[in-house]
């Protein structure tokens, strides 16, 4: 790691694991291209938020109305299908995690 304050936050990434089923992929601090889906989400935010927005000077209903759009914005990754579809079908479907 790199001796940032992720390093707490991860440090039980292999009993998470362990516990889950669910392997945890960690990425090199200062290499985007290993996180293609968070860089291209940015990239997404970008259209409506500039890189130093203060948030807080945002409406919570300005602020749900980007993540609506996002959520229902057609992406490749998914066959075209928006995130909103893809989540709802995974609600839906047997392979859905239950608590």
């Amino acid at each position: 790691m790199d001796g940032t304050d992720h390093e707490a936050d991860l440090a039980e990434h292999q009993a998470i694991t362990a516990e889950t089923g669910m392997p945890i992929y960690l990425c090199k601090p200062r290499s985007p291209w290993q996180r293609g889906t968070i860089e291209n989400t940015n990239r997404l935010l970008r259209q409506y938020l500039t890189k130093r927005a203060d948030l807080r000077t945002f409406s919570q209903a300005n602020l749900d109305a980007i993540a609506h759009e996002l959520n229902h914005r057609p992406r490749k990754i998914h066959g075209y299908r928006t995130p909103a579809e893809v989540y709802a079908d995974l609600l839906n479907s047997d392979d859905a995690l239950t608590a």
